[in-house]
């Protein structure tokens, strides 16, 4: 099954049958995307809190719960990890691949974002609604899939031997230190040895991901090779997730550093480059 899925094929699986819908909206700058929801969304969509579902004992922006955590967020959503899930948001790509990996990595195993959220359903004829959701709730039988979550220690280990690329979703600027980062106490800079790769490369002006060919010619450009599983990593573990996407598209499997900048850049004893 391919991570995506284009808005007439999921308005043909909708008039088949109930499909799960998951609304992910978050922005960086603070924009209500709850606010948006409630404007508009696909019928019967549910709204995924990003920064409700997280560890809320972690200091570090919208890190992973644990399973028994988000097993009960997701089951008061009315999901199931057996559930046929897509997850989109209004506007660019931005946040939905995130909720995407976050659904996989805890075992739901038919998750796709629908490519050009909200806007494209609308192209597409697609109808909207207003108002909150009040979803029937269910069980979610969430088991963390450790494989697809690197850690600050494997992140170090990677960018020592080399062999494991680390790729940096961040833009340029921020990459290569010549901004403030947006979190306070945050250094500006980057892991000496990883690639900067931005998400925004990865999407065009519809707010698609692009097309395949594109896409691997974005990683090859990046020095990736057809055996190496990369580390994805970016500000704080959102934007990461659409190089994983990105690469799922590929067939290539990916870890996330959950921790990303936001760990790493506000530590003591992590090496920083700029330029």
């Amino acid at each position: 099954m391919s991570p995506l899925i284009d808005a007439h094929e999921l308005q043909a699986l909708m008039r088949e049958g109930p499909v799960r819908v998951v609304d992910a909206g978050w922005r960086l700058d603070g924009t209500d995307t709850r606010a948006l929801f409630e404007d508009a969304h696909i019928p019967g969509a549910v709204f995924f809190d990003l920064e409700a579902v997280s560890d809320q004992t972690s200091p570090l922006p919208h890190t992973l719960p644990g399973p028994v955590q988000f097993g009960q967020a997701m089951g008061e959503l009315g999901l199931s990890e057996s559930d046929r899930i897509f997850v989109y948001e209004a506007g660019p790509m931005f946040a939905a691949p995130r909720a995407w990996w976050m659904l996989r990595t805890f075992g739901a195993t038919r998750v796709q974002v629908l490519n050009g959220g909200l806007d494209a359903w609308i192209r597409a004829g697609g109808h909207t609604e207003s108002g909150p959701s009040d979803p029937l709730p269910t069980r979610f039988e969430a088991r963390l899939d450790r494989d697809a979550v690197a850690d600050i220690e494997s992140v170090r280990r990677a960018l020592a031997d080399g062999n494991t690329p680390v790729l940096d979703a961040r833009g340029a600027v921020r990459f290569r230190g010549e901004s403030d980062e947006p979190r306070p106490g945050v250094r500006p800079g980057h892991m000496p040895g990883a690639r900067n790769l931005p998400y925004a490369a990865l999407v065009d002006e519809a707010g698609r991901l692009r097309e395949r060919a594109e896409l691997e010619a974005a990683f090859m450009a990046r020095g990736l090779d057809d055996t190496a599983v990369p580390i994805t990593t970016c500000g704080s573990g959102v934007t990461a997730a659409i190089l994983v996407l990105a690469l799922t598209v590929l067939g290539r499997p990916a870890r996330l550093y959950d921790g990303s900048w936001a760990e790493w850049g506000s530590r003591t004893d992590t090496p920083i480059q700029t330029g």
